[in-house]
């Protein structure tokens, strides 16, 4: 018997009201997969995370994990989870330490998983702040010891909503090189971002919500293709401001003597612009051309433009 996907969502429907958060979402998580969950703000995709982690019931469908229902197994299915908030929720009265024994006290785990919880310090460099109460916390350490509770219970599935969120250069990048090396050692890693460059980097296939509904769910790579344009970057050696006149629509930045050009792939040819911008007395030095990325073809589907590059 094939073994059950890491997470499996069937004809998923949740209403509040008469607001339609979630509509007929049906896709499925392989074990060991790097997934991203997309969508503009109110799309539904904490619903569905909530859905997941059995904060919220679904008025309909279902969700597995490894196989158990969220809610008629929910024992299992819990055990088997590592949710990683939004928001920066914790304990006023504990320290970091005491935080993570708690936690794992939730999952029947006691001294046996001291070993864990102090690698867990180790990784997310939390050493120093182990004795440190969590109101004394900066919001980058709050949000390395919410990674290290998700984890502390080693749950197979891992659900990291906007995990670098308001968080700076350093520690985001430290954070995806241990998500990484967790991915490495077989987790599924199911991430939510408004930062569509760290999916486009990090993950396999990725599903878009939009109001409610899965607009898509495919491969990265299908997903790049659907891109209607590709940029044009030329750097000149002068007479840059010359671009003819029927080229002005498509030119999006121009800085000294670099223009950056956003050309239709159904209807501009590269090289008749190219000899166009030449016949116009411009004198290129370079040209680097760029199929669209995935905030490009993310816009594209859903109008929302207030996607963030990392």
């Amino acid at each position: 018997m094939a073994a059950f996907p890491a997470v499996s969502i069937e004809n998923l429907n949740k209403r509040f009201g008469t607001v339609r958060a979630l509509e007929n979402i049906e896709f499925s998580i392989g074990r060991g997969e790097f997934f991203g969950l997309l969508g503009p703000n109110g799309a539904g995709k904490s619903t569905l995370i909530n859905c997941m982690a059995g904060l919220v019931l679904p008025d309909s469908g279902s969700i597995a994990v490894m196989g158990h229902d969220v809610v008629t197994g929910y024992r299992h299915s819990r055990r088997l989870l590592g949710v990683v908030p939004q928001e920066l929720v914790y304990d006023p009265f504990f320290q970091v330490r005491e935080a993570l024994q708690f936690q794992a006290g939730y999952f029947g785990l006691g001294k046996e998983n001291d070993d864990w919880i102090e690698e867990l310090l180790v990784t997310l460099h939390l050493v120093d702040k182990a004795e440190t109460n969590m109101r004394a916390l900066s919001g980058g350490m709050k949000r390395r010891v919410l990674i290290a509770q998700a984890l502390v219970h080693k749950p197979p599935v891992v659900v990291l909503d906007e995990p670098t969120a308001g968080v700076d250069v350093d520690l985001r990048a430290s954070l995806w090189r241990f998500i990484q090396r967790l991915h490495a050692e077989g987790h599924t890693i199911l991430l939510t971002t408004h930062y569509l460059e760290e999916a486009e980097s990090l993950c396999e296939r990725i599903a878009i919500l939009n109001h409610g509904s899965a607009i898509a769910v495919e491969k990265k790579s299908e997903l790049l293709a659907r891109g209607i344009c590709r940029r044009l970057y030329i750097t000149a050696r002068n007479n840059i401001d010359n671009i003819p006149e029927q080229l002005r629509d498509k030119v999006q930045h121009v800085q000294g003597q670099s223009m950056e050009l956003r050309l239709r792939r159904d209807k501009d040819s590269v090289v008749t612009v190219l000899d166009a911008i030449r016949e116009a007395g411009v004198d290129i030095a370079d040209i680097r051309v760029q199929e669209d990325r995935l905030e490009d073809v993310f816009v594209q589907m859903t109008g929302d433009r207030n996607a963030e590059r990392a």
